[in-house]
């Protein structure tokens, strides 16, 4: 009888290539969200502490007695009016709301475009919107800026548009320029999230079948009524994919309103930062990343929800 390989013995009691490409995401999704999730809810209930880290721990041994103590106190200060955190997850959701919406507007008729244009220039124009996504983040927040202030080319051309005029007297803006204000952190959420919206979109309009359309147009239905009837309702998980990836990620920015959207755009992504950085209270801030991350899931459950209808009523 021949003495196994170190090969051989590897193979045993390695798993097969199955067990390791269905690994992979699993190995990937507690690598980078699990174990993050549970370091931030266990400093979520610890107490603040001048040292480094700056928290207490939560386990405390003495005497061969392992205690646990979990402090409360940082999720009621969320609930709490006087402190403003439930104005913060208010505004952001709305600023998220409203710039998904907005979103969306910009880039349905962009993705319906492109799926109509033949096979070689859909390529082309896929490359287009996705190619600004190769830039720095950053750098394209910082390109607004420029844009966006009144000595700016955005700027000049919309004052000599009457633009300016028209959004101070609607009350949308204070001064004589965009800049600083809540509509420039639309602006650049729709911007910069808009490549999200558009390639679930394109992803779902290309495999229309056209012949409904054809059918609807020989049966008498105008273009716009063919659109309401046939087109919309078909893409309708594509819009919901769409928006789940602009507004769960919007909610929380803090770049955007940072750079474009002045003091007045309050937005939970930037109590973050000045819980973390700026009061250095690691404990509450974790309590406000989960409350976030807690409120997220809501959106998500909604879309699965909806995934799962869908599913079962092309079964039936």
């Amino acid at each position: 009888m021949s003495t196994p390989t170190l090969f051989e013995l590897l193979r045993k009691v390695t798993p097969g290539p199955r067990w390791g490409v269905i690994g992979i995401p699993y190995l990937w999704m507690l690598v980078f969200f699990a174990i993050p999730f549970l370091i931030v809810l266990k400093i979520s209930f610890a107490r603040l502490a001048i040292a480094m880290p700056p928290y207490t721990p939560i386990l405390e041994v003495d005497n061969a007695e392992v205690a646990l103590k979990l402090n409360l106190s940082n999720f009621l200060q969320l609930g709490a009016l006087q402190n403003g955190y439930i104005a913060a997850y208010w505004s952001s959701l709305k600023i998220a709301a409203i710039a998904t919406l907005l979103t969306l507007l910009v880039g349905y008729p962009m993705a319906y475009v492109i799926s109509k244009l033949p096979p070689s220039s859909r390529n082309i124009a896929m490359m287009l919107v996705v190619l600004p996504s190769w830039t720095s983040f950053l750098i394209r927040v910082y390109a607004w800026i420029g844009i966006l202030k009144s000595s700016g080319p955005g700027g000049q051309l919309l004052e000599k548009l009457g633009v300016i005029d028209a959004l101070q007297s609607m009350g949308w803006i204070e001064g004589r320029q965009i800049l600083y204000t809540p509509l420039a952190a639309y602006i650049g959420i729709v911007y910069c999230y808009l490549p999200f919206m558009v390639l679930p979109l394109y992803t779902n309009l290309v495999k229309h079948d056209g012949r409904l359309l054809e059918a609807a147009y020989d049966l008498g239905a105008r273009p716009w009524k063919a659109f309401l009837k046939i087109t919309l309702p078909l893409s309708r998980a594509g819009i919901i994919a769409g928006c789940m990836l602009v507004m769960i990620p919007a909610v929380g920015e803090f770049v955007i309103p940072e750079l474009l959207g002045g003091p007045d755009t309050l937005m939970i992504g930037r109590v973050l930062w000045n819980e973390f950085f700026a009061n250095r209270d690691w404990p509450l801030a974790s309590a406000v990343a989960i409350a976030m991350l807690l409120l997220l899931m809501i959106p998500i459950l909604i879309f699965n929800r909806v995934q799962q209808k869908e599913i079962e009523g092309r079964l039936t």
